[in-house]
């Protein structure tokens, strides 16, 4: 009777071990693809509890949430021959959990290689302003081949942004003499726009003013307001223009 125990106790205990290793409860964003004998079963599980027949079936858990990956800092040389550094992010997430395990060893290593390479060939291919200013475009470029090329493994790119681009410090220095020179350029181009209008203006007031005589002695009085309400020890005298009239006409050409 103690020998007939102790089997019942060790055919509990392995009873147990089994049904504790074939247990398995997966979340809400898991799926488990389930392998029965080396062969893939057509319906991945979850989630909720799970029963599989260890060892006969193994469980792998994937995760179908958005995951994200920091490219590390690539070496690049632009199309005009510059030399930056630049980093993105990608964002993906698994929409098919059986092609991410079975198509391909490891997706996440698989997508950051994928991401590298694709990085550094795209951005060889565009000049320095546009991966400063075109920077929208770019990315989806960027997401789009690499989506292309993730597709197979069950696994959608849903974004790729380039972070960070840096710049040689004699890169920097040449834009910044450039941005200036165009700050100069433009404040020329302003101040002579201005003193072009001004000269418009005063060429129309003098036209004005040589129709109507009395606009200029209006003129006059008004200036030597101003200059009063100053309260300043300047003394000025004024002198009528036509006291010189006769002088500067016979100083001019004779008529015949």
């Amino acid at each position: 009777m103690d020998f007939s125990l102790y089997g019942l106790l060790i055919a509990v205990f392995i009873g147990f071990v089994w049904f504790w290793n074939s247990l398995y409860v997966l979340k809400e964003w898991e799926r488990g693809v389930v392998l029965r004998l080396g062969r893939m079963q057509p319906n991945a599980k979850g989630p909720g509890l799970c029963l599989v027949f260890y060892p006969i079936e193994t469980l792998t858990r994937v995760s179908l949430r958005i995951e994200t990956l920091d490219v590390p800092s690539q070496d690049i040389i632009t199309r005009d021959n510059v030399s930056v550094k630049v980093n993105a992010v990608v964002y993906f997430r698994v929409v098919d959990p059986q092609a991410a395990v079975v198509k391909v060893v490891n997706f996440l290593q698989a997508t950051s290689l994928i991401a590298q390479t694709t990085l550094r060939s795209v951005l060889g291919q565009a000049p320095l302003d546009d991966l400063l200013s075109q920077r929208e475009s770019i990315n989806l470029k960027l997401q789009e081949i690499i989506d292309r090329q993730t597709e197979p493994w069950g696994v959608k790119v849903t974004a790729v942004e380039v972070k960070d681009v840096a710049l040689p410090d004699t890169m920097k220095r040449a834009m910044a003499k450039q941005a200036e020179a165009e700050r100069e350029r433009r404040a020329k181009i302003v101040n002579a726009e201005g003193e072009f209008q001004a000269a418009e203006k005063m060429v129309q007031a003098a036209a004005m003013m040589s129709k109507e005589p009395i606009a200029l002695q209006l003129r006059f009085l008004q200036t030597m307001r101003e200059i009063s309400s100053e309260h300043n020890t300047t003394t000025f005298l004024p002198v009528p223009i036509d006291l010189f009239t006769p002088f500067m006409n016979k100083g001019g050409p004779s008529k015949p």
